[in-house]
């Protein structure tokens, strides 16, 4: 300002002065008002010049000139450099929040006011089946057809979520994998809505999964309890002789040990679970795992079978594996004891230890059994699974051997190989990976 006001009046000194060089002193004031009136013109023009880039271009501002209109725009210029690195910075942020919703395991969608879709990530669209780009601006209730859902959206009511069969699956034809989605929606900046949509399929296997153990545990805990409960009720109540009172007794023994059993495979289960995968770095010989499994199968064929069996052992490399020495154990005792309770009585069970040509090693069990359907062969692992319930539980089994293998097998790199064939036997393989297996030491175990 002080500089506007000093340029005023030397232009209205200038223009005195040349009235007076050219008319003398008379016109001087004249001149001063001439001078005057051409610094506000040329004031005008820079004003009128800078509103025009401003309403035009505003990146063609001049560079700072005299004047105030030259620092005004420098200003201008100064504040539109501001706003443009705050506009970057924030389309930077808003693309980042945009990739790590993108990023997410759960699907989200925004609705505007009519419930037309405004974004969604690839989540929500695969979940839904919708095309992210295709569908933006159309009505989601007109996309996704599930009564249940389209009810929920129009109740405004969003205190819970909502389950639903997952559009893309059922429009797929997979109602064998149904996915399920939970799906709750969010109000946000008056009516408009965000929905959070979460696969629940496993938790809700889990769930089944859960519920299948508890029913099965407690069927199996339930059936040798009520056993027992009705051999005590025949010893109180009823006059046996010695020789009764024996037999009852010897049963409940085995319904006892039967509920021993049970309880010590489901905390070997547990246990398996619930920890670390084994270390590499002890190692077991085959020699002594085959041993200890030749003492078990050949006991509990004479429990079993008055006939017996014909047990085979062999070891055609003497190998250590490394690992956990009582899971392998377990593991390879429980498929030799399998083999024993479904081969009859002088049946041929034959058990192997070899190194494969690619350095892994093989420890089978084949057996001269009634064989397993092939549509049985897939769910053997699960927990409880039975071809032949009432025979199982005759020979004691618990229905978890072959559960602990799997585990077993899991944690030490194993494979579980599963062959069988009605009328024609069967042959269970853990093939271990070559890194846990190498030539017997003179200091192993």
């Amino acid at each position: 300002m002080p500089f506007q006001i000093a340029t005023f009046f030397i232009a209205s000194l200038a223009g005195a002065a040349c009235a007076a060089a050219l008319t003398g002193w008379h016109f001087v004031w004249l001149g001063a008002w001439i001078g005057a009136l051409l610094w506000l013109l040329l004031d005008a023009w820079r004003a009128q010049r800078l509103l025009k880039v401003l309403r035009s271009d505003v990146s063609a501002l001049p560079s700072r000139g005299a004047g105030i209109w030259g620092e005004l725009s420098e200003r201008i210029r100064k504040l539109l450099r501001e706003r443009d690195q705050q506009i970057r910075q924030s389309e930077d942020r808003l693309q980042e929040f945009l990739a790590a919703i993108q990023a997410s395991p759960n699907g989200v969608v925004l609705l505007d006011e009519q419930g037309r879709i405004e974004w969604c990530n690839q989540t929500a669209a695969a979940q839904f089946g919708i095309d992210a780009e295709r569908d933006l601006l159309q009505h989601l209730g007109n996309l996704v057809r599930d009564p249940a859902f389209i009810a929920y959206l129009a109740s405004w009511n969003y205190s819970r979520d909502v389950v639903i069969d997952a559009p893309a699956a059922r429009s797929s034809g997979q109602r064998s994998h149904a996915v399920r989605l939970s799906v709750q929606v969010h109000p946000y900046a008056g009516n408009r809505r965000m929905l959070l949509t979460r696969d629940i399929t496993s938790l809700e296997q889990a769930e089944a999964m859960r519920r299948d153990f508890v029913a099965n545990v407690s069927h199996e805990i339930r059936t040798p309890l009520t056993v027992l409960a009705g051999f005590v009720e025949t010893l109180q109540n009823l006059p046996l002789d010695a020789e009764e009172r024996s037999r009852y007794l010897a049963l409940m023994a085995q319904q006892s040990t039967r509920m021993e059993t049970l309880v010590n495979d489901l905390l070997t289960l547990s246990r398996l679970e619930g920890s670390p995968a084994p270390a590499a770095t002890q190692w077991t010989r085959a020699r002594a795992l085959l041993a200890h499994s030749e003492d078990e199968a050949r006991g509990l064929s004479s429990r079993l079978a008055p006939l017996g069996h014909r047990l085979t052992f062999s070891l055609d490399d003497d190998s250590e594996i490394s690992g956990a020495p009582v899971e392998l154990q377990s593991a390879m005792s429980n498929l030799v004891s399998n083999a024993v309770r479904y081969t009859p009585g002088g049946g041929e069970v034959v058990v192997t230890w070899k190194l494969l040509p690619d350095g892994r090693g093989e420890y089978a069990v084949r057996d001269s059994g009634p064989g397993i359907a092939a549509e049985h062969i897939p769910r053997l692992t699960e927990r409880f699974y039975r071809v032949d319930r009432s025979r199982s539980r005759e020979t004691g089994g618990t229905g978890l051997g072959l559960a602990i293998v799997k585990h077993v097998a899991q944690r030490h790199g194993a494979e579980l190989r599963i062959e069988s064939t009605l009328g024609q036997g069967s042959r269970f393989a853990l093939v271990f990976p070559a890194k846990r297996v190498r030539e017997a030491r003179v200091t192993s175990i």
